[in-house]
């Protein structure tokens, strides 16, 4: 599976922005498609995740829940990450990924539940 994460940007505190995610090479109607963040210094933070069979949705609790929606277009291989109310940590690079065989519960959230990453896209909140 190839993963093409797109849309980031620079953006003001208070705005909002969409980041996609494409995949190829095959089909993810079994995966979990996840988002995760990573600043310099810091270890890789999942942000969502949402399981392509049912549509299952998984959030950070307490930093993006409520200001985050991760969706999936099934014709286009693509899953979306609306980010609204962007906070400056929020700054970030967001990575998507995709895993085959994640169980249902705390697994979804560890990154090493993921067998495919894309490249990453930058967000930067300005205050």
């Amino acid at each position: 599976v190839q993963l093409q994460a797109s849309g980031g940007g620079l953006v003001q505190a208070g705005g909002s922005l969409r980041l996609s995610c494409a995949a190829s090479g095959r089909t993810v109607s079994s995966y979990v498609l996840g988002w995760f963040r990573q600043t310099p210094g810091k270890e890789r933070e999942f942000v969502a995740a949402i399981r392509w069979s049912g549509g299952s949705t998984y959030y950070a609790e307490d930093s993006v829940k409520g200001r985050f929606t991760i969706s999936r277009d099934n014709a286009k291989n693509t899953v979306y990450l609306q980010m609204s109310s962007l906070k400056p940590e929020d700054t970030a690079l967001y990575y998507c990924a995709a895993g085959r065989t994640v169980p249902f519960g705390r697994s979804v959230y560890a990154g090493a539940s993921y067998e495919y990453w894309g490249q990453g896209t930058q967000v930067t909140v300005s205050s």
